[in-house]
């Protein structure tokens, strides 16, 4: 019997992150195409090693992976197709448009402005043709920061029920947490404890809070 030839890994992760790029970039597979027009081999193995191999790696949450990417796109001055590509994936793992901007300011103290004004300069063509507003709204966390205030100064920015109060309230530590662009999770503590008593989830659009809801551990 002969022998199967080894499969190419290449080919193996290229196949995976085409397939994970198109789920994430609409129109994936042809700007893909477009864009390795000249150099298909090179196309195999960027998209092998970056949606095919890093992508998949459980190390990181995909927010904190495209918040890394970002940020290195920017430090590099990449205004090019990298900008414009992780510009949508970004959005597409969740993070939202005005995290962007926060990232860019962030990132220009240590780049230098230049480079971050380079940036600016093409996030304002990538969000027109998104649609979205320019400047963005506040990111979600800055939403939750100052709802979670006005909660604890006794008027609270959205209704909420007498547990939120409860979990919101001073002396209480608070920790927040964006998990998507859409929504912050805060974790109440007590004193030096490091299980919180509860957990506070704060759903948002733009900057406003649409919705508040507690939970607390069940009783053993």
């Amino acid at each position: 019997m002969k022998p199967l030839a080894p499969q190419n890994p290449i080919e193996a992760l290229y196949r995976e992150g085409r397939k994970t790029f198109i789920e994430l970039v609409p129109d994936g597979g042809a700007r893909l195409d477009a864009l390795f027009h000249t150099a298909p081999a090179l196309g195999e193995l960027a998209v092998g090693v970056v949606y095919g191999y890093l992508h998949d790696r459980q190390g990181l949450d995909p927010r904190l992976q495209e918040a890394a990417i970002f940020a290195a796109i920017v430090a590099a001055g990449m205004v090019g197709p990298p900008l414009s590509v992780h510009f949508k994936t970004s959005l597409a793992q969740g993070l939202a448009a005005g995290e962007l901007t926060e990232l860019l300011l962030l990132v220009s103290a240590f780049t230098g402005f230049p480079r971050a004004v380079a940036t600016a300069d093409q996030l304002n063509l990538l969000f027109a043709g998104a649609n979205l507003p320019s400047p963005p709204p506040p990111p979600p966390r800055a939403v939750a920061v100052a709802f979670c205030e006005s909660v604890r100064r006794g008027h609270p920015s959205f209704a909420v029920d007498t547990l939120v109060r409860k979990l919101l309230r001073k002396p209480h530590k608070l920790s927040l947490h964006a998990t998507a662009a859409d929504r912050v999770l805060v974790e109440s503590y007590v004193g030096q404890e490091t299980t919180p008593r509860g957990t506070v989830l704060v759903r948002v659009t733009g900057a406003d809070v649409v919705q508040v809801r507690a939970y607390v551990p069940a009783a053993t």
